[in-house]
């Protein structure tokens, strides 16, 4: 979580560290060379893009049980007080709310994905491939229903989402109060499970960091591809794709954010910004809102918010507060439907929301878990993917505002922890448990992944 740690694990070269190529300047180049072959063949360039469908393939076959694996070892590593977890659980159900409403709501409006053009038979492909359902009247209880898995390995055979957080809240509360019936015995055997899907989780986390090193490879098939077949053409529907990122994360961050602070956290918008500048910007810089965490929790400190209000929102909630990432991911959704021309109905919409809030949860800590998530989404929503290395040539940027969308709203929620609990009076001695929180590796200080998480 700090330089040196990160630094040890550069390997040694008679002339110093040596430094990996920034993963960003990796997918610039890709793309530039993209561009390059698609002018030079053309729409010969076409069996290119086969590259980007083999590793977006691998990303959403290992991104299920990563999901899985995330949410236990969560419930397992991670202790609360009742009062305060539940007054953070309500601030960022609501931030997540609204970060999708808008992202929908963008994207509806705005039909970013209408300026991006695809040839005729790949979008009539598309459709054919789709699993999206042709439009009908929502049974929400049906399609609840439909979700509860039939068996434990469906869901990871089917990658949906909301199957497979269901076995993972029912695995991780069992396991936890395992534990915690062990605990008060003086038994100790927990530790070889909590060791086992620890490991396990790590392991997976290095597999997909194996395969995100490959992604440039993808994005480079991905846009000779596009170039080949369709010019410059994508280029407007990849700005129009930013733009509205752009505007949906301003809006949540100036409108929603600001909002709490001026009515609710009783300090001044100054006050914040001025405490919360300097993570806010290292996020910005770093790509990253787990990287920035040791200068957030200095911010806060700063801010003479309390160890307590500060470690548990900047900690356990960089698995909650992912409020960039969601409304990415729910803008990304309905651009991908549009390029494609598949119109979503209002519960398939309402889908895609629940989806980007699940998919979110316990993954933030892991290196791209904006496209990580996006795959999932887009699998369960019944989407194709084919898009999605496209998209990653201006992620180098929307990763950036996501991180930093996603400490604003770290620094946030601590600073309206800490105004609740000065208000409430000191808990009567054994009332709750002290706070346990175990602050999430940075993986990016293993040297296993590129450092980006936005």
């Amino acid at each position: 979580m700090n330089a040196a740690s990160e630094g040890s694990t550069m390997p040694m070269t008679p002339s110093g560290p040596r430094r990996r190529i920034p993963f960003f300047a990796r997918i610039l180049a890709a793309m530039m060379l993209g561009v390059v072959v698609g002018l030079m063949f053309g729409p010969r360039a076409e069996p290119l893009g086969q590259l980007g469908n083999v590793i977006i393939g691998l990303i959403k076959t290992l991104a299920a049980p990563l999901l899985f694996f995330a949410v236990v070892d969560a419930f397992l590593r991670t202790q609360i007080r009742l009062r305060s977890g539940l007054i953070m659980l309500a601030i960022t159900a609501t931030n997540a709310a609204l970060a999708v409403i808008i992202g929908l709501t963008l994207s509806n409006t705005l039909r970013p994905g209408d300026h991006l053009t695809v040839s005729s038979a790949l979008s009539a492909q598309a459709k054919a491939e789709s699993a999206v359902p042709e439009a009908k009247k929502i049974d929400f209880l049906r399609e609840l229903t439909n979700y509860i898995p039939s068996s434990v390995v469906r869901p990871f055979l089917d990658n949906s989402i909301i199957s497979i957080i269901f076995l993972a809240l029912l695995s991780g509360i069992a396991l936890r109060h395992v534990k915690n019936e062990q605990v008060a015995e003086g038994d100790h055997a927990y530790r070889v499970v909590e060791q086992l899907v620890a490991t396990l989780y790590r392991a997976i986390e290095f597999m997909l960091g194996g395969v995100i090193a490959f992604v440039p490879l993808a994005v480079f098939g991905v846009v000779a591809k596009m170039i080949g077949q369709e010019g410059f053409a994508p280029l407007v529907g990849l700005a129009a794709y930013v733009g509205v990122a752009v505007l949906g994360l301003a809006i949540q961050v100036l409108v929603v954010y600001q909002a709490w602070i001026y009515f609710v956290s009783r300090r001044t918008l100054r006050e914040f910004w001025v405490g919360a500048r300097d993570a806010v910007v290292y996020a910005l810089g770093a790509s990253s809102s787990l990287a920035s965490l040791p200068v957030t929790l200095r911010c806060l400190d700063r801010m003479k918010v309390s160890p307590q209000s500060a470690r548990l929102a900047a900690c356990v909630g960089t698995n909650l507060n992912n409020d960039g990432i969601l409304l990415y991911e729910a803008m990304a959704v309905l651009f991908v439907a549009q390029v494609y021309g598949i119109e979503l109905t209002l519960g398939q919409q309402l889908l895609t929301a629940a989806s980007c809030v699940i998919a979110g949860v316990g993954i933030a800590a892991v290196p791209d878990a904006g496209l990580i998530s996006l795959a999932l989404v887009l699998a369960t929503v019944g989407l194709p993917l084919e898009l999605l290395p496209l998209l990653l040539t201006v992620d180098w940027l929307l990763s950036r505002c996501r991180a930093m969308t996603n400490v604003t709203s770290d620094i946030l929620v601590a600073v309206l922890l800490d105004r609740f609990d000065r208000e409430q009076s000191p808990p009567e001695e054994g009332a709750d448990p002290e706070l346990e929180v175990q602050a999430p590796i940075p993986v990016e200080a293993t040297g296993s992944f590129p450092p980006r998480t936005a």
